[in-house]
């Protein structure tokens, strides 16, 4: 008798899989830290000035 019931419960859960892959939902995926994308903007240098030195994140 488990074993009738697990069965249908596999069933019942295929189904649903299946039903929810119509959508484009995938239950199986494993889930991935997305990455955090950060667009930095150079610093503003005065147009009349130009000086050679190592470019730094402080404005």
């Amino acid at each position: 008798m488990q074993t009738l019931i697990e069965f249908i419960i596999g069933l019942v859960a295929a189904i649903a899989a299946t039903a929810l892959a119509q959508f484009g939902v995938d239950v199986n995926a494993a889930r991935t830290a997305e990455r955090e994308i950060r667009r930095m903007s150079d610093c503003p240098e005065p147009a009349a000035v130009v000086t050679l030195k190592t470019p730094t994140r402080d404005c």
